[in-house]
């Protein structure tokens, strides 16, 4: 018998390993911060946020600086307040503007920010004025074809 308890102990081992390691490799693969990473929430309104979700990434000239954290509907003044959440080492000026723009010509969503020249620090919490929709591809596809673009 000691043989048998021996087997069924290193294979109880071996599943417990295995998911120990399903379980850090969905945390890493999902993007997810278990303790919570070191950064500060930033606002931006745009008139449109269609493609963006929660997530997404938040780049400054082509570096992750945060993510996309929450997208509400600001019924008041028709637009989409999308919530970031950026590094806390990164510090950004009032006058900075944020666009969102597509990896690739049909890839992902992402807000890309381009730091101001001076101006207030924003605080936690603070909204980015100056804003870029997004260029609606189909759009501008279903005019060419139409005949609908101005020249």
């Amino acid at each position: 018998m000691p043989g048998k308890y021996k087997v069924e102990v290193s294979v109880g081992v071996f599943v417990l390993i295995c998911l120990v390691c399903v379980g850090y490799l969905t945390i890493k693969l999902g993007k997810m911060e278990l303790l919570g990473a070191e950064s500060y929430a930033l606002k931006a309104r745009f008139s449109t946020v269609s493609g963006l979700r929660t997530g997404n990434d938040v780049q400054i000239s082509g570096v992750n600086v945060g993510r996309v954290t929450d997208i509400a509907l600001d019924s008041e003044h028709d637009a989409a307040i999308v919530t970031m959440a950026i590094r806390e080492d990164i510090s950004l000026s009032d006058d900075s503007i944020a666009a969102i723009k597509t990896s690739g010509l049909i890839g992902d969503k992402y807000i890309s920010i381009s730091p101001g020249g001076g101006g207030f620090e924003l605080e936690p919490g603070d909204m980015i004025i100056d804003t870029q929709a997004p260029i609606d591809i189909e759009e501008l596809v279903s005019k060419y074809v139409f005949g609908n673009v101005e020249q």
